[in-house]
């Protein structure tokens, strides 16, 4: 990864900038599911959970379009987490073919436990490794990350 360069260097290369903007989040990534209970969820189900408590039932196959996997990966994904009691299925109300699925409280408590043992590794990280000023300019990183996620 680079250094910091004074404000007269060049600026470095759009390529090299997302590589190495790759490389970090993805080392990010992986250490905060380290932060995280062994054996809670595993990072797809953790996701289907998420997304299940941020917008709500879903069927099967939005789940799986939303997640960009095969429907038949989203049928496991759920079968493990309704076997751990973290969802529950209801019948479509439109389309007797096909359930909904929906976040059960024991599955809201789940996630609420892996999201604090991440955020609070996290907080840790930041009031520990980072001065003030560095913490307000993540804080603007951030902003423009969330930019890019949702181009």
């Amino acid at each position: 990864m680079s250094g910091t360069q004074g404000p007269a260097a060049a600026e470095p290369p759009t390529e090299r900038i997302a590589a190495d903007l790759a490389t970090v989040v993805g080392r990010l990534s992986r250490r905060l599911r380290t932060a995280s209970p062994d054996s809670l969820l595993t990072p797809t189900q953790r996701t289907v959970l998420a997304r299940l408590d941020g917008e709500g039932p879903a069927t099967t196959a939005a789940l799986a379009r939303s997640e960009y996997v095969k429907p038949q990966s989203m049928r496991l994904t759920l079968g493990a987490l309704e076997e751990r009691g973290f969802v529950a299925r209801t019948p479509d109300p439109t389309d007797g073919r096909q359930s909904v699925v929906s976040i059960t409280d024991s599955g809201r408590a789940t996630l609420a436990a892996v999201r604090a043992a991440k955020h609070g590794w996290l907080s840790q990280a930041l009031d520990s490794e980072l001065a003030p000023a560095e913490r307000r300019l993540l804080a603007e990183a951030t902003v423009l990350l969330e930019r890019l996620v949702e181009k």
